[in-house]
């Protein structure tokens, strides 16, 4: 991923943030037959120690992906953080050309498969990672038995990181009167309406990663 300076992502709290956010994610393998990528959700693991990113995942045991991890090499897990369309018109001063705001983390690494009996592990705190949101979460143990017939049917894997690539490119290069229009149209009602981008752009300027008015 091309990362010029100012756009860097180097706080780790921050790009744990993200995997931990938006754990749907896009895993490129290469092996003997080419490219492959599958569309996974992902958990951030939580580990005592020092600070390095741990994830997990789990695919379909039909999913032919997960017999290239054998090899040994590494695998690419693509996260997409807030994103959107960026018009020119928003500046109000030029000339500019339209952009694309967005915030995405790379990690590689080299997976290993979990033993069954963790696999049934992951599947629960997958559910529980993504029903915590809801007022009234459903539970995996509601279909306990029913879960555990289709558990076998699933491939469930760790990754420790060996290189994390982060950007977060959000208008740092503009000037602050400009980045301000820009969030303002982010949050307004339209066609590109994207109010977690225009979130992301203020903790980029709280954090003062910006170009001074």
């Amino acid at each position: 991923m091309f990362i010029p300076d100012q756009f860097s992502m180097n706080d780790l709290v921050e790009i744990r943030r993200i995997v931990h956010d938006h754990g749907w994610a896009t895993l490129v393998t290469a092996g003997e037959r080419g490219l492959d990528a599958s569309h996974l959700p992902f958990l951030l693991v939580s580990e005592p120690g020092p600070p390095e990113l741990v994830i997990e995942g789990h695919m379909a045991r039909a999913n032919p992906q997960w017999r290239e991890f054998a090899s040994g090499r590494e695998v690419l897990v693509v996260f997409q953080g807030p994103h959107g369309y960026v018009s020119p018109d928003w500046y109000e001063e030029g000339p500019h050309v339209p952009t694309w705001n967005y915030v995405a983390v790379h990690v590689h690494g080299v997976p290993e498969i979990l033993e069954a009996k963790d696999t049934f592990d992951l599947l629960r705190r997958t559910v529980e990672r993504f029903e915590s949101v809801r007022e009234r979460p459903w539970s995996l143990d509601s279909v306990h038995d029913h879960a555990e017939k289709l558990a076998p049917h699933t491939v469930a894997f760790t990754l420790r990181a060996t290189r994390v690539e982060s950007k977060a490119k959000l208008s740092q290069n503009k000037p602050a009167r400009v980045r301000t229009r820009v969030m303002a149209a982010l949050m307004a009602l339209g066609p590109y309406r994207q109010t977690a981008l225009a979130e992301e752009m203020r903790r980029v300027k709280r954090g003062a990663r910006e170009t001074p008015a």
